[in-house]
């Protein structure tokens, strides 16, 4: 992947608004899912020529196919899975556990979550819990590659680099319970084992993969009881099976982005950075996007003082966030780059987003603008730097 030569680069983090008609098609359900697939290729070719025209250099699909959101859409790539409700004595994991253990009365009055707004990313779906009852297999051939040629043909002729995400096997992990194998370890490696077909599909095609690991810092507040210590050996597990996923895969046809969930709600208990980040720096990613522009995680731009990028790394620092509808002006995106490229270099860091905005801003109209700013952002700190 191309490095911040001569300017910053520009990306973001995954989802983004849904072409208002294929949104209400996503909306009716499945009896609209012929017309849905049918405008899917000139949808992928709106999302991805918008991001262009904005100021965005790595761009993706949006993931507007996506009918199950950002995590959803495996459950329709993995056969071996059923879904029914939680039985009696099994814990719902939630990455706010530790905040909902802190904060009873905010979450006693239904505040907080992940989607809002008009931008909700996914069809209206069953929210039960999904169980692991039989051999897990990639059954999303047909489906990736769709996706990939999509991508490619909306990106033909455009001066931009392609990214298309995938999650990780910690991340399946969070909503699908084991029914099947001996132990959670052989559950994860399954996992690895199957999704590792979506990130070779993706990589043989060209494509950046950027694999979503939200589980590498908010698996800690699913596990409320863990000490720090345990959390780093639970960490460093799911690392090991993702380390098996990628085997082979080079590393600059990687990326990797790490949030603390993404929930609107306190993150008081989140992780520190400081934790896990020689766990997160053992995935084999040349780029690394990480949360940086919220309020409970902006400061720890000054563990890159302590922390040494490895040789040959990128990071892509959020620049602007998803926890509120402000939009970031952009001297402000500029001060929050010039950081970390006083510290890390400045061809070695990409602008980025906190996470995907399109489900977790109140409408596309300020997604999109703050896209604007995080470009217009990165032009203020090209200028400084060069």
């Amino acid at each position: 992947m191309q490095r911040s030569e001569g300017r910053i680069r520009v990306s973001h983090a995954g989802v983004l608004p849904r072409p208002d008609d294929l949104q209400q098609l996503l909306l009716a359900g499945e009896g609209s899912r012929a017309a849905f697939d049918a405008r899917l290729e000139s949808a992928v070719a709106e999302v991805v020529r918008h991001q262009a025209d904005i100021g965005i250099d790595v761009v993706n699909d949006g993931e507007v196919a996506k009918r199950g959101g950002f995590s959803g859409y495996v459950r329709e790539r993995l056969s071996g899975i059923e879904q029914r409700p939680l039985p009696d004595g099994l814990r719902t994991r939630s990455p706010n556990l530790r905040d909902q253990r802190d904060f009873p009365g905010f979450y006693a009055a239904g505040l907080g979550g992940v989607g809002r707004g008009v931008n909700a990313n996914r069809a209206s779906t069953n929210n039960d819990p999904y169980f692991c009852t039989a051999p897990l297999a990639y059954i999303g051939a047909e489906a990736v590659q769709a996706d990939i040629a999509r991508l490619q043909q909306a990106t033909a002729g455009l001066d931009v680099e392609a990214y298309l995400p995938a999650i990780t096997p910690g991340t399946v992990e969070h909503w699908l319970f084991n029914e099947h194998y001996p132990d959670d370890e052989a559950l994860l490696f399954a996992i690895a084992e199957a999704m590792r077909e979506e990130y070779l599909a993706i990589t043989d095609a060209g494509l950046i993969l950027q694999l979503d690991d939200p589980d590498l810092p908010d698996g800690w507040q699913m596990y409320p009881e863990m000490t720090v210590a345990e959390y780093r050996d639970y960490a460093t597990l799911r690392v090991e099976a993702l380390l098996h996923a990628l085997r082979g895969i080079p590393e600059e046809k990687v990326r990797l982005h790490v949030c603390w969930g993404s929930q609107h709600g306190p993150h008081r208990d989140d992780i520190a950075l400081r934790d896990i980040i020689d766990i997160v720096l053992r995935v084999p990613a040349q780029c690394l996007s990480v949360e940086a522009a919220n309020p409970t995680h902006e400061h720890e731009w000054r563990l890159w003082e302590e922390v040494k990028l490895p040789e040959g790394r990128i990071l892509m620092p959020g620049a602007v966030g998803h926890a509120s509808d402000l939009i970031e002006h952009p001297e402000l995106v500029c001060q929050r780059l010039l950081r970390f490229a006083g510290l890390l270099g400045r061809e070695n860091v990409i602008a980025g987003t906190d996470c995907g905005l399109a489900a977790r801003v109140g409408h596309p109209e300020i997604t999109w603008a703050k896209l604007e700013a995080l470009a217009a952002g990165a032009r203020l700190a090209s200028e400084a730097l060069w």
